[in-house]
């Protein structure tokens, strides 16, 4: 199998009125898991066009091309190509790119991802008016334990969240995304004349988190990015607890160095005030450590108030409900409350280093997780 060349190469004609639609599956080392993502594209009710392997930097004896090529996706085989992901990435889509139409659609996948059967139909459909990428709602996959099923809730409220929203996307997962081409095309000539920062690609290879930075990109565009609740993804969880935190100090750390890379602008506002609140939030969560911990040393009880008793009804109240879709196990959990109150810890010791990291400008190397 040759470095840098496309193999089993055939692109399906569809109808007239319709973009075609290229899949990319980016992957390294996932000889495991990348046929299931491939079966998953090809089980679609709108199925891609093509689906093409983007294998990278690979050190498993081409098993993971094998496998993708087996399972019946064209393949990509790279080495050498820096900037891992988005390395691999701008280098399949300078491949790709020039014989598609400014209307069709590439969507890229992670090899560790299942899409539900109505994936693609539902976000092609949302491409309409000035939605310029569709991202995935992403759930956790089964297992991992208690700190699994954490993640879950975790997730579970997020896809909350963005149905209350009106499917309106934060941040286009890297699980899974649609592109418009036109879209990709504009990002790559922005960034050369200068108006998006991040380099001479379509994505950086200069952000630990290159799907967020992405988002800001197209927003900064005038594009809109949605999140359709039809549009749902199973991903994988992390199974222990050095794993997540490699895990969340790249999502952490890179979301607060793009936002050091655009500046403050109509676009990052929002992203600037809800680092200020997840900040806000842990400060106030530590005091309230402080006093409890202070209030039981010196009385050797916690005294009862009516108004904080209720407040804090209500707040469980809300945990329930936001992750009442999940399940028994996930209700059960969000109102026993002292869980997640020590997983919240966890995620603003995340916060806490991933600022204290950016304040000394201490380089931060990608783990794998």
């Amino acid at each position: 199998m040759n470095d840098s060349t496309l193999q089993l190469r055939t692109i399906t004609a569809t109808a007239p009125e319709q973009p075609r639609i290229i899949a990319l599956i980016p992957a390294r080392n996932e000889a495991d898991r990348i046929a299931a993502s491939i079966v998953g594209l090809q089980a679609q009710t709108r199925a891609p066009d093509e689906i093409i392997a983007v294998t990278n930097n690979c050190t498993d004896d081409y098993a993971t091309a094998i496998a993708a090529r087996d399972a019946g996706a064209a393949v990509l085989d790279l080495h050498g190509i820096e900037g891992k992901k988005a390395g691999a990435l701008n280098r399949a889509l300078d491949e790709i790119l020039p014989e598609l139409g400014d209307d069709d659609l590439v969507l890229i996948q992670d090899a560790d991802t299942v899409l539900v059967e109505g994936f693609l139909e539902h976000a092609a459909a949302a491409m309409k008016r000035r939605v310029g990428a569709v991202g995935g709602v992403f759930y956790g996959e089964p297992g991992g334990g208690l700190l699994g099923q954490l993640q879950r809730m975790e997730y579970e409220r997020y896809a909350w969240e963005i149905d209350r929203k009106g499917g309106r996307a934060t941040v286009l997962t890297g699980t899974a995304s649609l592109f418009r081409v036109r879209v990709l095309r504009q990002v790559k000539a922005s960034r050369l004349t200068g108006r998006l920062p991040g380099g001479s690609g379509y994505y950086t290879i200069d952000s630990l988190t290159e799907d967020d930075e992405i988002t800001k990109a197209v927003k900064t565009l005038g594009y809109r990015t949605m999140s359709p609740a039809g549009c749902t993804v199973t991903t994988e969880v992390m199974t222990s607890l050095p794993k997540l935190w490699n895990q969340r100090i790249r999502w952490q750390r890179g979301a607060l160095e793009n936002l050091r890379s655009y500046g403050l602008t109509k676009v990052t506002a929002r992203y600037f005030g809800q680092q200020i609140m997840m900040g806000a939030g842990a400060i106030a969560f530590a005091l309230y450590l402080c006093l409890t911990a202070w209030q039981l040393a010196l009385f050797g009880s916690l005294a009862f108030s009516p108004l904080w008793s209720t407040i804090g009804l209500i707040f469980i109240v809300e945990k329930v409900v936001s992750v009442w879709r999940a399940g028994w196990r996930s209700r059960l959990l969000a109102a026993l409350l002292v869980v997640e109150l020590a997983y919240d810890l966890f995620q603003h010791a995340v916060y806490a280093r991933a600022l204290y990291d950016l304040a000394l400008r201490r380089e931060e190397h990608w783990a794998a997780t």
